[in-house]
């Protein structure tokens, strides 16, 4: 597979397509000093001493035997696990922990224990980030470390951040409010530890509310709404720029990876990569014969390797223009109509039944 290289959206040809374009160029990754192909559910790229060695050594500290969930996990007996494994292995690895443990703060208390995390240059960067801005542009850089299973991707609007999660190479339905509750609490607990300071988010989340919300109360605070389309963190962005008491001025881990150290690091889930190449081209979407042939392989193939992720390549298609529609609808106020010949569609009622196919609601009932 070849690697793909991420583009900007397209140039625009309207003050508020200019705005969408600037707003949109957020959601994309910074450009890599050395491309690395993304890696798949399959995929053997998470180093054994990273998240997994985190997942079994929590599991010790609630008594419980690692080398036991090892062998549960299909990983091997103790001694011999493999030097990496693959994304798949990894939630198999968690579904077994969380399985054993029965807890409902295991994904919360996972998640605090995380970020920055041991996870080689980027934890080290991460860890003397002078500020927010900085963490978070390390966090979304270097995803396929501290993040290999949700891909975070940074909106700007106003005087807020939107901090968007999308997944890197598939979720089983059962686990993805389990890996979503662990990524958000990751992040909320890096940035008081960092920061000093707990920071007052506001989350969303793309699922019905849990008849028990305490412990999202207690790790995230009270701020929570669900039913949502889509998985979200938001802050004011006053707090990007505030400096952190443990921030490093140019921090020499920052340096080398800024310069190309680690390149795994920056490597993108399939389905991160695919959102990236689909992002700049929401309004005419490409095929999925030139969609396979941007990564290198044939329409077959990629329709298998979809599959195998648990979507289709239109799924792909529909989720990017969703969240381009929400986007104009809740954050500019854009009607009916304009978002409809922004998205490309040849009048409203073609736009309604296709957001109602997406998202399962009509335009005028979003909140």
């Amino acid at each position: 597979m070849s690697s793909p290289v991420v583009t900007q959206p397209p140039v625009a040809d309207s003050a508020q397509d200019l705005a969408l374009a600037a707003a949109l160029s957020g959601l994309l990754p910074p450009p890599a000093p050395v491309a690395s192909k993304p890696y798949q559910l399959s995929s053997p790229c998470l180093a054994w001493e990273h998240w997994p060695v985190l997942l079994l050594e929590f599991a010790r500290s609630r008594g419980l035997r690692p080398a036991e969930l090892q062998e549960a996990a299909g990983l091997g007996a103790a001694g011999t696990a493999p030097a990496l494994l693959s994304p798949q292995q990894l939630l198999r690895l968690m579904a077994v922990v969380q399985q054993e443990l029965a807890s409902a703060d295991t994904a919360f208390v996972l998640g605090q224990l995380s970020l920055p995390g041991h996870y080689g240059l980027p934890s080290h960067a991460l860890s003397q980030a002078e500020n927010l801005g900085q963490a978070l542009e390390l966090l979304i850089t270097h995803a396929g470390r501290l993040s290999p299973l949700l891909t975070p991707r940074l909106l700007r609007h106003g005087d807020e951040i939107i901090l968007l999660w999308t997944e890197a190479c598939g979720l089983p339905a059962a686990q993805r409010g389990f890996v979503v509750d662990l990524q958000m609490s990751a992040v909320t607990a890096m940035c008081q530890w960092l920061g000093g300071v707990r920071l007052p988010w506001c989350y969303s989340f793309n699922r019905t509310q849990p008849r028990d919300l305490s412990q999202h109360a207690v790790f995230l605070g009270p701020e929570l709404q669900f039913d949502c389309q889509v998985d979200a963190m938001r802050l004011p962005a006053a707090w990007l720029g505030k400096t952190w008491p443990r921030g490093v001025q140019g921090g020499m881990a920052a340096q080398a990876l800024a310069q190309g150290a680690e390149p795994a690091a920056r490597a993108r889930g399939l389905l991160a990569a695919l959102y990236d190449h689909l992002l700049p081209r929401y309004r005419e979407a490409p095929s999925l014969d030139e969609a396979a042939a941007f990564f290198g392989v044939s329409s077959a193939t990629f329709k298998r390797h979809l599959a195998q992720h648990g979507t289709h390549y239109q799924a792909q298609v529909d989720q990017v223009r969703t969240h381009v529609a929400l986007y104009l609808l809740l954050l500019q106020g854009r009607s009916n109509e304009g978002v409809a010949l922004q998205l490309g569609f040849h009048d409203r009622s073609n736009f309604r039944r296709s957001f109602k196919r997406w998202t399962g609601l009509v335009p005028s009932l979003l909140a």
